[in-house]
């Protein structure tokens, strides 16, 4: 299972995301051009300590992030304009879960890459979720069904 982040805007919600990926054991894919530098202090201030412990990957563009993936894995573009609901979706151990910019989404051509479009449930009038909570919620799904949550330490 891996998480990647499409042209993110906010170096904030990259931080909460590369700690979310740190904590639950994934890989982190950040697929540039990104709207802040990635040695910003505000992504610093976010992920703490937690860089050093989780696997990033930097791809230079959506050709980059293509060819570097594993054809094994799934896409799956998690977007407000889904087709199939979060808890309706079975995932597999090896999907990528991609997430779009947080001020335009992904263009057309990542829809038409992804091996499935799926949305986050909302009641209205709510329109999206912040990013990193949108990670949090998706992956946390994805492990489960999969079986790949990390287990309670005896020390716990």
């Amino acid at each position: 299972m891996r998480l990647a982040l499409f042209q993110p805007d906010i170096p904030q919600n990259t931080g909460a995301v590369l700690r979310l990926a740190a904590c639950l054991g994934v890989a982190l894919d950040v697929i540039e051009p990104c709207g802040f530098l990635l040695d910003d202090r505000r992504l610093k201030r976010v992920a703490l300590d937690y860089a050093a412990i989780c696997p990033v990957t930097r791809h230079i563009s959506w050709t980059a992030f293509l060819a570097a993936r594993d054809p094994n894995s799934r896409l799956v573009l998690m977007t407000t304009a889904g087709t199939v609901a979060l808890h309706r979706f079975a995932f597999a151990a090896a999907d990528t879960l991609l997430f779009g910019r947080e001020t335009a989404g992904v263009p057309p051509i990542v829809h038409e890459t992804a091996a499935a479009r799926v949305v986050i449930p909302l009641r209205p009038p709510a329109r999206s979720l912040n990013l990193a909570l949108a990670a949090a919620i998706a992956l946390a799904e994805a492990l489960r069904q999969t079986g790949q949550l990390p287990e309670l330490g005896a020390a716990s």
